[in-house]
């Protein structure tokens, strides 16, 4: 599967901000999703994932009652709809794709990757 991230942007502190994912290929519903970011001098960390259904979902800590991960299996497309945006959710944000089935937040377990877009917030 190929995934097309886009949506991000320079905004300011407590902006709301919708990200896409659009996936190619028409097994899109067979994955679990996920959306991950990276901080300059950071390591990658986990963001949001979703069930393959959209059922269920789970959330870092710090963007828990902020961010909503969601998806659209008719239309190929995960997104991550961000509100009361602050400095530091500043990084590249990525769309993943795993294939085993698990709600994982693990980056290694993640089998596809998009390229990435990058969200800017000013404070």
């Amino acid at each position: 599967v190929q995934l097309q991230a886009s949506g991000g942007g320079l905004v300011q502190a407590g902006d709301s901000l919708r990200l896409s994912c659009a996936a190619s290929g028409r097994t899109f519903s067979s994955y679990i999703m996920g959306w991950f970011r990276q901080a300059p001098g950071k390591e990658r960390e986990f963001v949001a994932s979703i069930s393959r259904s959209g059922g269920t979902t789970n959330c870092a800590d710090s963007v828990r009652g902020r961010f909503t991960i969601s998806r659209d299996n008719a239309k190929n497309t995960v997104y991550l709809q961000m509100n009361s945006l602050k400095s530091e959710d500043t990084a590249v944000y990525y769309c993943a794709a795993e294939s085993n089935g698990w709600v994982t937040p693990r980056v290694s377990d993640y089998d596809y990757w998009g390229q990435g877009t990058l969200v800017t917030v000013s404070s």
